[in-house]
Order: structure tokens, then C-alpha cells, then sequence
């Protein structure tokens, strides 16, 4: 066990693969709840949300495979960091913890990680909510002319080993600060000592964070490209919040979410990007809910 990031909460670090082992939160009692975290961050960014939502369930937040404490296998082959890989760590985590099914919550890479894992096991993820992004095989399809300048960093990632890593290596703080700087719209909601916690573990994992991008532009559309083929759809119910990217890019979201949904809530909201920080209190009402049904 590690020194806890989130007051109540006891870190574990629990393996799930050969030579993997991932960091995770765990407090609170009662159904289990699993959130999994975005891009540039760590579970620290369910902070609030996890603590309100830890008072009638079991909460548990890991760092993903690549991610913060947990490790950062070398990137072997395109499945090392496909999300159907690190879909399984978070299957097996619950596992190891006592919980065989789960309302699963994502945001941005996690929630990437939530869709395969929700695709994949849906008798083990119960529920699922999914915080701005959409499935990887619709993100490439949305991402167009000069408006889709805003995804400079897939294309960047999902360039073959070497460029990307030395590229960003070479400034990586003002890399990662980019995001975090664009993507608020309450730039109170990340103090400056999380700011710097972020910070500091993204620019020690960069070959992870690289490889994680570039299996989003070959093994996940893959696997997203099979299911579309095979007719396969999300089981179970499962609720969406994205901000309104839809008019900028072009596409019309909750349309998109529908081809994979039929037990579908889309919701536009107001706040950025990092939703679990700029409104925690909406955001566990939403899972709670979600939960609950």
C-alpha cells in the first residue's frame, strides 16, 4: 500500500497481467463503482467525485496500464496498450478486488478503456457512463478539414516509435500544460498542486501515453471496426455527457452514440473538458443515478 491521494481511501496496487501491476483508490461501501481516469491525468482527477460518491458505494479509481503509479510495460506489439488490453486489467482489477460486476465511469482515454471493456464483458460491466469523447472508430471518421486541427496530438501519437516520444520528451511539460490549459473552462478546478502532480507523472510516462495514442489509430479502430461489422452493441444502459464538439466537427453525436447504444442518455453540458473537476457534484449524480437504475 502507498501513502492515499484521496482522503478515506486506501491505495492498493493489484496485478493484472504478466509484469503489470496497477496503482488503484479504493474506499467507500456498497455497490462498486469503477472510474477510470483521462488524459493528461491520473485517478486523482475523481478526487471529489469519488469521496461523494464513496458514502453508499464502493469506489474504485486505478491509474490505467501506462498511467501514473501503475506500471508501463514496454510497447511490444499493438495490443500492449490497445484499449481491448487494458480494457481486461480493469476486469481483472475488479476481479482481484472482490467484484465480478461493476457500474463502470470514464473519461476521455478512460473512458475509451470503458466503452472496449463495456463492448467486451458485458456481463461484468453492469452500467456505463462516458465523460466527452466518442468511440474511437467514429472519433477518426468525425476528425476532418482544418477543424480537425483540434486532434493535432492523435495524429502526432500515431506515428510509428521514435518521432513522437523524442518530440515530446524535448518539451513535455509545455506539452501536457497545453491541455490542461485549453480544455477548462474553470482553470480553478485544477490547483496548482494537482497541475504539477499531473504534470510531473505524464512526463515520466510518455512512451506509455504515446503507445496508448498510437493503438488508438490501428489495433482499437480494429477492434471498433469488427464489433460495427458483427452488428454488436452496448448491453447494457449507459449514459453520455460531451460538451457540443458535434457543431465544431460536424457530426451529430448523439446520432453517433445510437448506432452503438439502444439504452442510451446523451447529455450536452456546459463546463469543459474535465468534467470531474469542474462540476464533481454533477458528475456524481450522474453516476450515482446511472448506478441506481
Amino acid at each position: 500500500m502507498t501513502h492515499p491521494s484521496i482522503p478515506g481511501f486506501t491505495e492498493r496496487r493489484v496485478r493484472v497481467d504478466d509484469g503489470v501491476t496497477l496503482n488503484a483508490a479504493v474506499g467507500g461501501t456498497g455497490s462498486p463503482v469503477v472510474l477510470l481516469h483521462g488524459f493528461p491525468q491520473t485517478h486523482l482527477m475523481w478526487r471529489h467525485v469519488a469521496a461523494d460518491l464513496a458514502v453508499d458505494h464502493t469506489v474504485i479509481c486505478p491509474d490505467l496500464r501506462g498511467y501514473g503509479a501503475s506500471d508501463k510495460p514496454a510497447e511490444t506489439g499493438p495490443e500492449t496498450y490497445s484499449k481491448r488490453t487494458m480494457a481486461q486489467d480493469i476486469v481483472r482489477l475488479a476481479a482481484e478486488l472482490g467484484h465480478d460486476r461493476f457500474t463502470l465511469a470514464g473519461h476521455d482515454r478512460g473512458a475509451l478503456v470503458a466503452f472496449r471493456a463495456a463492448m467486451d464483458h458485458p456481463d461484468t460491466v453492469s452500467r456505463a457512463l462516458f465523460l466527452d469523447i466518442l468511440p474511437t472508430l467514429d472519433m477518426w471518421n468525425a476528425l476532418s478539414g482544418v477543424s480537425g486541427a483540434v486532434g493535432f496530438h492523435l495524429y502526432l501519437m500515431a506515428q510509428p516509435p521514435g518521432l513522437p516520444e523524442a518530440m515530446i520528451q524535448a518539451s513535455a511539460d509545455t506539452f501536457f500544460a497545453h491541455f490542461l490549459d485549453a480544455w477548462t473552462n474553470s482553470p480553478d478546478a485544477i490547483p496548482a498542486d494537482v497541475r504539477h502532480r499531473y504534470l510531473d507523472a505524464s512526463a515520466a510516462a510518455v512512451p506509455s501515453i504515446v503507445a496508448d495514442y498510437r493503438a488508438s489509430a490501428g489495433a482499437d479502430v480494429d477492434h471498433d471496426t469488427a464489433d460495427r461489422a458483427a452488428g454488436n452493441r452496448l448491453a447494457m444502459p449507459v449514459t453520455v455527457l460531451q460538451q457540443d464538439w458535434g457543431a465544431a466537427l460536424g457530426y451529430h453525436p448523439q446520432s453517433l452514440w445510437h448506432a452503438w447504444a439502444g439504452d442510451l442518455r446523451h447529455r450536452t453540458v456546459s463546463c469543459g473538458h474535465f468534467m470531474a473537476e469542474e462540476d464533481p457534484k454533477m458528475i456524481a449524480g450522474e453516476i450515482r443515478s446511472l448506478a441506481e437504475r
